[in-house]
């Protein structure tokens, strides 16, 4: 059995930057309430018409990972992306990341996990390799929310939360199994799957069909709905859970934590969760003040830029941990 290990990373996001006072402009909303409710100053939105979509981010995020991995991009054996925004209904991005970036005939994977999209991704690249079926294996997140959002006031609780962007690993094999990445741990709880959700279009609920002939402007169903306490609630404690159990798998304890890198739903889960584990400023990453929460993208922006920053040395121990709809959440526990 291998292990395996993040050989190199890379992100993008759109240089369009919005903040919170232009929002306001649009919707009854100002800077303060949102920074006190969420700690977003900023996120990047794209703009329409400037050729930004899920997979070109993703493939411009990848393109930096893979030259920083000092492999050629036909080394890599499997494509995993995670993402709640696909270009399309089908076929998911993983083929067209395929196409587009010029790889050989490799198979590609989508996992539409949303805010825990790339945990999981990454947790199944990592089997694959342990088991000795792929070597290399390219990783993305990505997410367009911005054209999907209800920009109005009637949907500022959750519109002003999310932004645009895109991040990229690459997976190899690691023989020394006391390197690269240890366990990972993933969970669900599917009966609260309501509270944190996009209805439609869905062949369950409500399909184009349906909406076309309605064609009613107070349908929210294809607007994204959050129950935000609810989900803020059970973020605290699902977060906790996985990292602690993450920490005993290994016999490690929070005091061994170097970085932590949360998935960025909101500033205020992160600073509990870190109050909670006693750690430091420099022991754990935020950036949703600049970007908001870019759901599967989140962390490996953030894990990008915390590398990019020498906040991730060799023989630190990194912690990914993401909750989100579904409701779904999960742990890494990676020794770098």
């Amino acid at each position: 059995m291998y292990n395996s290990k993040i050989i190199g990373l890379g992100h993008y996001v759109p240089e369009n930057v919005v903040t919170n006072n232009d929002l306001s402009k649009v919707m009854d909303t100002n800077d303060a309430w949102i920074q006190e409710r969420t700690g977003i100053k900023e996120r990047r939105h794209v703009v329409k018409g400037d050729g930004d979509t899920t997979t070109s981010m993703g493939v411009k995020a990848a393109k930096i990972a893979i030259e920083r991995a000092g492999i050629d991009k036909n080394d890599i054996d499997f494509i995993v992306f995670a993402t709640l925004s696909p270009d399309y209904y089908f076929p998911g991005p993983g083929v067209l990341v395929q196409r587009d970036l010029g790889i050989k005939t490799v198979g590609a994977l989508d996992v539409r996990n949303q805010c825990s999209g790339f945990v999981y991704a990454i947790s199944v690249a990592d089997q694959y390799i342990k088991t000795g079926m792929y070597k290399n294996i390219l990783v993305i997140g990505s997410e367009l929310h911005s054209h999907g959002l209800d920009m109005t006031t009637r949907g500022r609780a959750v519109s002003v939360i999310f932004g645009d962007g895109a991040g990229a690993a690459v997976l190899s094999r690691e023989e020394d199994n006391t390197k690269g990445i240890l366990s990972t741990h993933l969970h669900s709880e599917g009966q609260h799957a309501e509270e944190l959700s996009l209805i439609a279009p869905g062949m369950g609920k409500r399909w184009v069909t349906d909406i076309i002939e309605d064609n009613d402007e107070k349908d929210e169903s294809y607007y994204p709905y959050m129950n935000g306490q609810f989900v803020f609630k059970n973020a605290v404690v699902r977060f906790s859970e996985v990292i602690i159990e993450g920490l005993q798998k290994n016999n490690l304890q929070s005091t061994d934590i170097d970085l932590l890198v949360p998935h960025q739903a909101n500033l205020r889960i992160s600073q509990f969760i870190q109050k909670k584990f006693q750690l430091s400023d420099n022991q754990v990453f935020n950036n949703i003040m600049n970007y908001g929460n870019t759901t599967a993208a989140s962390i490996p922006i953030a894990l990008t830029e915390a590398w990019e920053a020498g906040k991730v040395k060799p023989g630190d121990l990194v912690v990914l941990a993401a909750f989100g709809s579904g409701f779904t959440w999960g742990s890494v526990i990676i020794k770098w």
